[in-house]
This record gives structure tokens, C-alpha cells and sequence, in this order.
């Protein structure tokens, strides 16, 4: 793999560097989202009294229900509401024999009533992508490979709250967990977890063990400020292009610009993909974000996302995806993050995705 070749930076830099917001943990969005953490009361389930069948949902024909049947048996467990929990037991039950893609579409026409999510305007709301990237990196500092991944300070607890970037930046680090690229390492630390490659070929999961407490501050809109890049040329690539080139003292000034400091745990790689904020691994293309304070992680969602702007972008993405992560920059209740998958070829598209969204719940039937 060949490091600082993800494009599918740009939409999550669009929403992280022009936004400046933080991630749950330390993406915004994240690929693979922090450790788990406590969902919080569960949202209690709208009324669905006269409400329609998922057979009413727009492109619902061209769905892949048995794809999306094997994503919701992945992803279902979390629900903690009883309604949630009998439709998990049911698609279970039915999964111990062989599910055919017209069982797996009648379980979700006869399971679940739909109702659409709205925005305060009626406006449509907006739809981002994020993956989990790759990255090289070295059991020892080598050369450019001066920066380390810290774990977590001894007796960390959430609401602490420690020193800023640049002054962690500046102290040692006798206990580094790896060693990579200083950009590398800024861009993980805003995704919340990666995949590093060593020189050896071994493989191992970096993912989000803690923070420093700090509010996430971008630094797009400062750099086109102080004439380091131009106006409407901050994008992702852009900016790694910049921190790259000035690689040493002049870029860690730009980027201690945000105080917010992500620490690291390491595990091996197993080949699936990262756990989201629910603590289950991610599907590629049936996982999403959202902002819990309007969703429930096992919520079973349908989203509809046409007309997006970005160059390369695909006309649209529909489909059945579940609540399973979060990140500070997904605020609405049509506002969604669609886990794209691992990699490079993942990352290209995920910079795609800007997308005016729809979204519909589907509210399991008693």
C-alpha cells in the first residue's frame, strides 16, 4: 500500500476541516467509530398507528434484502427495546435454515411498520461517508517515522481532561505504541481508528482508547486564512499535500492548531472491519452513523440519498442500514455517516459522498 494516497479524505475532511467538528472518540466521522460506549436512554419508538410497509419505501424492489438480512442479524443485538429484541430472536430463528432473498424480503415487509424521519424545515437532511483507512507504520522511530501512537495515560477516565496537542507533542514517549508519519497519525487521530502496516508485512487495528478532553478545533479555514492554501482549496488532499511538504516545526504549528489529541489502543488484525460506537463490526455499505440523541443503536434504517455535488460522485445510495456508531459532527434526525468499508478503494469513495438524505425508521410491529 502506498501511504498518503486516500482521496476518500475529502468528504470526511469536507465535514471535519470546514465544519469543525469532532468525532465520537476522535473521528468525525470516525471509520469504525471509538470504543464502545453507553448509548443512552433509548429513543422511544414513534407511533405507528397507520403507518406504512417497508414495500412502500422508494427503490425497495432493487434492494438486496438477503445482504441486508445478514447485516441486521450482525447488528440487531444491541437493541434494547422488547419490540427490537423479539425481531432480532425471529430473524435468528429463521437464519437457521437457508434464508432466500424473498424470505429475508417478507421478514422486513411483516416485521416492521415505516416511519419517516423529518427535519424541523422538511428539508432534506445529509448523508457523509467514512471508511477505515491503511497506513504504513514502524515498530521503532525510522526516519519520517518520527511520530508515535501513545496509549491511553494511566488513569484515564472520561471527562478528564489533559494537556493540549502541542504540549503532548512536545514530551516523550518511552511507551509509544507504533511509530508513523506525522500527517498519518493526524489524519487517524480524526477517523478514531485505522488499520497500520509494518515493515515486516504484520498487520494490527489501531483503534480509540482515549482523549484528551479537548474540543476539536479545524484547521482548513485558519490555513486559507493565513494564505497556506487558497480559498475553496482546502480539501482533504489538499491539506495533507501541505502538511507533507512542510513536513517538521512548520506543520505541527498548523495542526497543533486543533488542541484535541486522540490515544490509541492496538490489536491484531483480524481482516473484518472496526467496531462502531455499539461495539459490533461494521458492514461495508449497511452500517451508519447518527446522532443518538434522535436514533438508537439497532435501529433498522432506510435511507435515500440523490443529487450529490462532489466530483465522482455516484447519483445515489438507497438501501436498509442499521444505527451502529456516532460522531459529534452527525447532529440531526436526518443526518447520517454511511460506513463505506476498509482501504484505499473504500476511501476514493467515501470522498465522494455529500448527499442530500431521506430517511425512514422502520419500527419493529409488536
Amino acid at each position: 500500500m502506498r501511504s498518503g494516497s486516500h482521496a476518500g479524505f475529502l468528504a470526511i475532511l469536507l465535514a471535519l476541516f470546514l465544519s469543525a467538528c469532532a468525532g465520537g472518540g476522535g473521528r468525525t466521522p470516525v471509520p469504525g467509530g471509538p470504543s464502545p460506549v453507553p448509548p443512552g436512554p433509548a429513543i422511544e419508538a414513534p407511533a405507528v398507528v397507520g403507518a406504512a410497509s417497508a414495500a412502500t419505501l422508494p427503490g425497495w424492489d432493487l434492494e438486496d434484502h438477503l445482504a441486508a438480512f445478514q447485516a441486521y442479524l450482525t447488528g440487531c443485538g444491541v437493541a434494547r427495546d422488547e419490540p427490537s429484541r423479539t425481531q432480532c430472536r425471529r430473524a435468528r430463528d429463521l437464519d437457521r435454515g437457508a434464508v432466500t432473498p424473498s424470505m429475508a424480503r417478507a421478514f422486513f415487509e411483516t416485521g416492521f411498520s415505516v416511519v419517516a424521519a423529518e427535519t424541523v424545515d422538511g428539508r432534506p437532511g445529509l448523508l457523509t461517508s467514512y471508511f477505515a483507512p491503511e497506513y504504513e507504520a514502524r515498530r521503532n522511530r525510522e526516519g519520517e517515522f518520527d511520530t508515535p501512537v501513545r496509549p491511553a495515560p494511566a488513569g484515564w477516565g472520561r471527562g478528564w481532561t489533559g494537556p493540549e496537542r502541542a504540549s503532548i507533542e512536545a514530551s516523550d514517549a518511552p511507551d509509544a505504541l507504533a511509530w508513523m508519519r506525522a500527517e498519518d497519525l493526524f489524519f487517524m487521530q480524526i477517523q478514531g481508528s485505522a488499520y497500520l502496516t509494518f515493515k515486516d508485512g504484520s498487520k494490527t487495528r489501531a483503534s480509540y482508547a482515549a482523549d484528551n478532553g479537548r474540543p476539536f478545533v479545524g484547521i482548513a479555514r485558519p490555513m486559507e486564512a493565513q494564505g497556506l492554501l487558497p480559498a475553496n482549496g482546502t480539501s482533504g488532499e489538499a491539506i495533507r499535500r501541505w502538511l507533507v511538504a512542510n513536513r517538521g516545526e512548520r506543520a505541527r504549528a498548523v495542526t497543533a492548531l486543533n488542541p484535541r489529541y486522540i490515544y490509541f489502543a492496538l490489536a491484531d488484525d483480524d481482516g473484518g472491519h472496526p467496531a462502531g460506537a455499539a461495539g459490533v463490526p461494521l458492514t461495508s455499505r449497511r452500517g451508519i452513523a447518527i446522532d443518538p440523541a434522535s436514533w438508537t443503536y439497532g435501529d433498522l434504517v432506510w435511507i435515500q440519498a440523490d443529487g450529490g455535488n462532489l466530483r465522482g460522485a455516484r447519483g445515489s445510495y438507497a438501501g436498509l442500514v442499521m444505527a451502529l456508531d456516532t460522531g459529534s459532527a452527525i447532529r440531526g434526525p436526518v443526518r447520517a455517516d454511511l460506513y463505506m468499508g476498509r482501504g484505499d478503494a473504500a476511501g476514493e469513495e467515501a470522498g465522494t459522498v455529500r448527499h442530500p438524505l431521506r430517511m425512514w425508521r422502520l419500527v419493529p410491529r409488536p
